[in-house]
C-alpha cells in the first residue's frame, strides 16, 4: 500500500508511462465490436483521467504474489519431466487465480465503506520501474494497481450486457437460455 505522497507520485508517473503504451494499443486496436461508439469514447476519457490522476489518489494499493517455485525439471521422474514446460505454463494461466478474489473482494469493501477504486493493469508495462520504486523483491509481482480515495461522483446504476449475450451453455457459441 502506497501513502506516501513521493511514492504516490512515483507511480502516477510510472502509470501515465504505462498508460501512454495502452493508449496507443487501443488507439491501433480500434474499438472493441462489444462497446458502442459512444461506450468506448467514455472508456478513453475515464481511463485517460485515470492516467493523469493516479497519483493524486490518498492511497495506491499493489496487490502482489510471490512466484510460484516449480521443481526443476530433472529432479522429476521421467513420466513428470516431460510435461515439465505444460506445468509451467499451467502456473502461469493460474497465478491470479489466488489474488483476484481478494481483489474483488477488497472493491466491494470500498464501495460498501463509500470509497472508490478500480482494478487497473497498465503499470505491469512499466513493472521494473514499479518493482524499483517499491524495492520489490525479485520473486514478487504486482498484478493490479489500485487507487483508492472519495469519488469525484456518485455511484450511478450500472449497465450489463445481457446473460443471452455473453454466457455460453454446453459449449461456446451456445446462448445461455434467457
Amino acid at each position: 500500500m502506497a501513502r506516501d505522497p513521493e511514492v504516490r507520485r512515483g507511480l502516477g508517473a510510472i502509470y501515465a508511462k504505462a498508460s501512454k503504451i495502452a493508449e496507443a494499443m487501443y488507439a491501433a486496436r480500434g474499438k472493441p465490436a462489444h462497446l458502442t461508439e459512444r461506450q468506448y469514447r467514455r472508456m478513453m476519457i475515464t481511463g485517460a483521467y485515470l492516467w493523469e490522476h493516479m497519483g493524486d489518489a490518498p492511497v495506491i494499493l499493489i496487490p502482489c504474489l510471490r512466484r510460484p517455485v516449480l521443481p526443476p525439471a530433472d529432479s522429476l521422474p521421467p513420466e513428470m519431466r516431460v510435461r515439465h514446460d505444460a506445468e509451467l505454463a499451467y502456473m502461469s494461466r493460474i497465478r491470479g487465480a489466488s489474488i483476484y478474489p481478494a481483489v474483488q473482494n477488497i472493491i466491494l469493501a470500498c464501495r460498501a465503506l463509500g470509497l472508490g477504486t478500480t482494478i487497473t493493469t497498465n503499470h505491469i508495462r512499466c513493472e521494473d520501474e514499479v518493482r524499483a520504486l517499491l524495492r520489490l523483491p525479485d520473486d514478487v509481482d504486482t498484478f493490479a494497481m489500485m487507487p483508492i480515495g472519495w469519488p469525484v461522483d456518485h455511484f450511478g446504476p450500472l449497465t450489463r450486457r445481457p446473460l443471452s449475450e455473453v454466457v455460453h451453455a454446453d459449449g461456446w457459441g451456445t446462448a445461455w437460455p434467457s
